[in-house]
């Protein structure tokens, strides 16, 4: 995959996006995104193909959906792996093909709001048996929520004390070079900067002065999730903001954790699962994104990966509960993502992360 097209077309942002493209460039266009990457099954029968982040998210969908659901369903589920922007990207130079590449494609709410306004998918069908079960301040007319939960900060408290209580202390510079933060969550470090500077979900203009101090301080960049949970186990970095799921994962594997929902209130997050209207297996797609919905897989991502269920018939253990839910103090304050806002930011957030915050 041309990661460079991708990157341009990520950072063209939607404006550019929207000019009329030749049926020569186009090809061209999408000849190049996808010229090295692994050769997927064309989709025929059964079959579709699910693009989606891979790494422990894509180890437990097969685990808590493809295997136990999909499967015994009739469903033949390939995982199409890679980062968010080459994803977008790649769905973006499709959209004027008669036939797509992703039958399913697996994003955050933000990336999912920003495809949406393209009229990248089509809307959910009545055909979808489980979404009436969905808790209805997650709905939404073209995506089914798959997991959700909130941004906490995580610390080892072998090493930190006291404990931080806002998104602030994060700042502090007894703390330089033991932030550490995942490339894969630059847009939520943005956010996270512009709140602690007096901006907030829809005001990003106090972030830049905050993310440079931040890189005065040392805060570290690792390429995943998983290296920055490596650096956490090694005790190379004490700190970072992340999701409590993630938290919840990494402290259940031994990693020396605790977390803490900042005082500026926790934002929260919600993955999803769209299918693009050019997909080539729509019946197969919505069945998938059904059984996404069941029970059984709501209930083992919950246990094995910290998220919420994103439906009102999958009740927790109380123990289960404690760790990954918000108390309802908290769930008060919960902030909640201004997609519109972070949609028309984005090509601004990409090109200040890569070049000015990592270069």
């Amino acid at each position: 995959m041309s990661l460079v097209l991708a990157n341009r077309l990520a950072l063209a942002g939607p404006a550019a996006l929207r000019q009329p493209v030749g049926r020569r460039k186009l090809a061209l266009a999408v000849a190049a995104l996808t010229a090295g990457a692994p050769r997927l099954p064309c989709a025929q029968g059964t079959q579709l193909v699910v693009g989606t982040w891979g790494g422990d998210y894509g180890d437990i969908l097969r685990q808590a959906v493809d295997e136990p659901v999909a499967r015994p369903a009739g469903l033949d589920p390939v995982q199409d792996v890679a980062p968010a922007p080459p994803r977008k990207a790649k769905l973006l130079a499709e959209r004027q093909a008669r036939r797509g590449s992703m039958d399913v494609a697996a994003l955050s709410d933000v990336d999912m709001y920003e495809l949406a306004q393209h009229g990248m998918f089509d809307p959910v069908p009545d055909s979808v048996r489980r979404q009436s079960a969905i808790i209805p301040a997650l709905r939404k007319p073209y995506a089914l929520p798959h997991i959700y939960s909130a941004r906490v900060i995580l610390y080892n408290p072998n090493k930190v004390s006291p404990a931080p209580r806002s998104y602030a202390d994060l700042w502090d510079p007894k703390y330089q070079g033991r932030i550490g933060l995942s490339d894969l969550l630059y847009a939520q470090y943005v956010e996270t900067a512009a709140i602690v500077g007096g901006g907030g979900n829809g005001d990003f203009a106090p972030a830049w002065g905050k993310l440079r101090d931040w890189k005065r301080l040392g805060a570290r960049v690792y390429p995943s999730n998983e290296a920055l949970a490596a650096a956490l186990k090694s005790e190379e970095v004490w700190l970072t903001v992340m999701w409590l799921a993630r938290g919840f994962m990494w402290k259940k594997s031994g990693i020396p954790l605790e977390h803490v929902v900042p005082s500026e209130g926790a934002t929260s997050i919600t993955y999803e699962m769209a299918v693009p209207r050019n997909a080539r297996n729509k019946e197969q797609a919505w069945r998938y994104m059904d059984a996404m919905l069941d029970v059984r897989a709501q209930s083992a991502f919950a246990d094995r990966m910290g998220y919420v269920p994103t439906v009102t018939d999958a009740p927790l253990p109380p123990e289960l509960a404690k760790e990954i839910n918000l108390s309802p103090e908290d769930q008060a304050k919960l902030r909640a993502p201004d997609y519109g806002y972070m949609a028309r930011m984005v090509p601004q957030v990409l090109e200040f992360w890569t070049k000015e915050f990592k270069g």
